[in-house]
């Protein structure tokens, strides 16, 4: 089994920035990619951005974090990390991260994080 934490969430004004992590345990972890997703009040789970788990790895974001939001990772510490710049009140939500087995960024997660709350005041 394999547990995900994630931290770094808080309170912020707009304009500001916060640093995601997520940690992963258990057994020995080898995801094909780890991502990150929020969810706002009264509004479905969104996908915001993805990273493969390999060398040479791939980027993926949703259109409205491409240039604000960076997602890096360092396989030895099994941590996916969400620097989130320039932050808007929109991007005000619960952030999960995730990790699957297989591709593509899309579908269905394998192992999820319990959430961390992002707040962006006006």
């Amino acid at each position: 089994q394999v547990q995900l934490v994630e931290s770094g969430g808080g309170l912020v004004q707009a304009g500001g920035s916060l640093r995601l992590s997520c940690v992963a345990s258990g057994r020995t972890f080898r995801p094909w990619a780890m991502s990150w997703f929020r969810q706002a009040p009264g509004k479905e789970r969104e996908f915001v951005s993805g990273i493969s788990w390999s060398s040479g790895s791939s980027t993926y974001y949703t259109d409205s974090v491409k240039g604000r939001f960076t997602i890096s990772r360092n396989n030895a510490k099994n941590t996916v990390y969400l620097q989130m710049n320039s932050l808007k009140p929109e991007d005000t939500a619960v952030y999960y991260c995730a990790a699957k087995y297989e591709a593509p960024f899309s579908g269905n997660y394998d192992y999820w994080g319990q959430g961390t709350q992002v707040t962006v005041s006006s």
